[in-house]
């Protein structure tokens, strides 16, 4: 059998793992939809100027909660399972079936993907019904090819980081530190201020949650005449997945430590 139809079996028994935990699913689906109540009632919905005109500051907050979805879902799960999973000794004894390696990763990026444009479909309509955000429309492209190259990016820098996690406990420390500070500054908690520091400015954008952010953003600007594409972005996202992938093969061990 080949390693690609091994993948996608290994994709289904992902997803009956995923759904026989019910209570993995709810906190998932409604972890995003959480913070964008949360967000909208603390700075409130009232005009934020973007490029073109003034929107509700609930537009703003449904693409970087969907920015946010694909952090937290393709690198934040990722690191945490993959390193749990490591120390657990499952990812040792894969090694010993017939199934290669990159079919069980795939897989499990594979899923991790689906369940986020899930959520992200499920956060627009959200925002849709309760805020009346404008869906985008022409730009609906751009923002799928934005996600998927979000989606490989990140998990690819999710499994490159599980080679600095020591063991299973300190995973959610690590990570978490490695990536709360940058959603901070990089327009995804906290709306764009003119008003930061020029020196915060910068550390955001030698990081590649900004720019996925401001693609986003891009793409649910009513106001954006074009197709929605910002490259530069794209290009800086894809270069941090390719960077993780290269420090992923080289320094991430599938062994336990403990």
């Amino acid at each position: 059998m080949s390693g690609l139809r091994l993948a996608l079996r290994q994709l289904r028994y992902e997803d009956l793992a995923f759904r026989r935990n019910p209570a993995k699913a709810f906190f998932t689906v409604v972890f995003p939809i959480i913070f964008l109540v949360i967000f909208t009632m603390m700075f409130g919905n009232d005009e934020l100027e973007v490029e073109g005109g003034t929107v509700k500051v609930a537009t703003f907050y449904v693409a970087a909660i969907v920015a946010l979805t694909v952090v937290n879902s393709c690198y934040t799960g990722l690191a945490m399972s993959f390193a749990i999973a490591r120390d657990q000794g499952l990812l040792k004894r894969i090694r010993g079936t017939p199934l290669p390696p990159w079919s069980f990763v795939l897989a499990r990026v594979i899923h991790l993907t689906l369940v986020m444009l899930v959520l992200a479909v499920l956060v627009v309509a959200f925002g849709r019904i309760f805020y009346d955000v404008t869906l985008p429309t022409t730009t609906l492209p751009a923002v799928l090819i934005t996600l998927i190259v979000g989606a490989a990016a990140f998990s690819a820098l999710g499994i490159a980081v599980v080679a600095v996690i020591p063991n299973a406990d300190a995973a959610p420390a690590v990570v978490n530190a490695s990536v709360l500070p940058l959603l901070f500054i990089s327009d995804v908690f906290i709306p764009p201020d003119t008003a930061t520091p020029e020196w915060i400015q910068w550390v955001a954008n030698a990081f590649p949650i900004r720019h996925l952010s401001e693609a986003l953003q891009t793409g649910f600007n009513p106001f954006e005449t074009g197709a929605g594409f910002e490259w530069f972005n794209l290009a800086v996202v894809a270069a941090w997945g390719i960077g993780g992938l290269v420090l992923a093969l080289r320094f991430t061990s599938w062994e336990p430590r403990v």
